[in-house]
């Protein structure tokens, strides 16, 4: 199969997704197909005319995720092509000439529907759920409003942040609290507060980001998650940072966080877990595969937080630990998502 890997893009998660898309190209290539790692925002730029990608070596720098987010205005001044588009010269007529693309993007540019949505008006298929729901997964704050009914979730309030607002924001929040764009992944601009100074300080973050924000009750608890794929919840995983929250820091760099698979939770948090995030992925409309993280306390209550539509690939993401802890193997799992995303199109999903 002609598999054409789109990762990158202009998002804060870029280098995670350049990491998650040169691992699945070459997990697809090991299997005998045909795959090509191409980045969503450079395209052809600085390819030589003609070049083969699909032969192309895949670069050892993508492998790897820097600490830091990456300066997206330094991007733009580095693409020699120019223009206003999001999407780099030769990307949509290399997805036209492709079996299926694989989606490796995360975050805005790749993970809120609108990639999806223009693949769709191609006619090109690809890997995860569909326009719509990616969309609606993308926003936290619609997620948790259509969801609140059927699994438990902390209290929210969601604000547009402006300089004029923050001190406003300050005086009326409850704490401790968790601070969190509206539309980002890998815990970009994600703080966990726990006094006003700290609060200003994470608003003023926001501000940056946007401004759309999420003010979320903080919950003391182990974290969990649990990975949906073709509608069935696999083995939870518990996620214990070394230092401080899991957030883009220990996400992404080995050994910062411990991540035992399957968790060692009693079997009816396991089962409570799995059954909450398949209703997630089910009342949101996704489909082929998602994660869904939690939070449960010591008595066994169990808080949804997020679902992410097309999570992490890299060598310590949760997903590929959880398929394996259900017998599934990295390339294995690849291309299963490659099978479920092709009959989801078919279906109209």
């Amino acid at each position: 199969m002609k598999i054409l890997v789109l990762a990158g893009g202009l998002s804060p998660e870029r280098n995670v997704s350049l990491s998650s898309g040169a691992l699945v190209c070459q997990a697809l290539r090991d299997k005998g197909h045909q795959a090509a790692l191409v980045d969503l925002f450079f395209g052809l730029d600085g390819h030589e005319e003609g070049a083969d990608l699909y032969a192309a070596p895949i670069p050892e720098e993508f492998k790897r995720v820097d600490r830091q987010a990456p300066d997206l205005g330094a991007l733009w001044a580095r693409r020699r092509s120019g223009g206003r588009s999001a999407i780099g010269p030769g990307v949509l007529e290399l997805c036209q000439g492709a079996d299926i693309v694989y989606l490796a993007l995360h975050g805005t540019c790749g993970e809120d529907g609108r990639i999806q949505a223009t693949l769709d008006l191609l006619g090109v298929p690809y890997t995860g759920s569909g326009c719509l729901a990616s969309a609606i997964a993308m926003d936290k704050d619609l997620t948790k409003r259509l969801v609140a009914g059927q699994v438990k979730t902390p209290r929210w309030e969601t604000v547009t942040v402006t300089e004029e607002r923050i001190p406003e924001l300050v005086a009326r929040a409850a704490l401790p609290a968790v601070v969190k764009p509206i539309a980002s992944g890998s815990s970009v601009g994600v703080y966990i507060v726990n006094t006003r100074a700290e609060l200003e300080n994470a608003l003023a973050e926001s501000v940056k980001l946007g401004g759309r924000t999420v003010i979320e009750e903080y919950i003391s608890g182990r974290e969990l998650s649990v990975a949906v794929l073709e509608g069935r919840a696999l083995p939870s995983i518990e996620i214990i940072p070394k230092v401080g929250f899991y957030d883009y820091a220990n996400k992404y760099q080995p050994g910062a966080t411990q991540e035992v698979c399957p968790a060692q939770i009693p079997a009816q948090w396991e089962e409570r877990a799995g059954q909450a995030a398949v209703t997630v992925f089910q009342a949101l409309g996704l489909s082929v595969y998602a994660r869904a993280d939690f939070m449960v306390t010591g008595d066994g209550t169990l808080y949804f937080l997020e679902i992410n539509t097309l999570p992490g690939m890299t060598p310590t993401s949760l997903v590929p630990q959880e398929a394996a802890a259900a017998g599934i193997d990295y390339p294995t799992l690849c291309e299963t998502i490659i099978r479920a995303s092709l009959e989801a199109r078919k279906g109209g999903l």
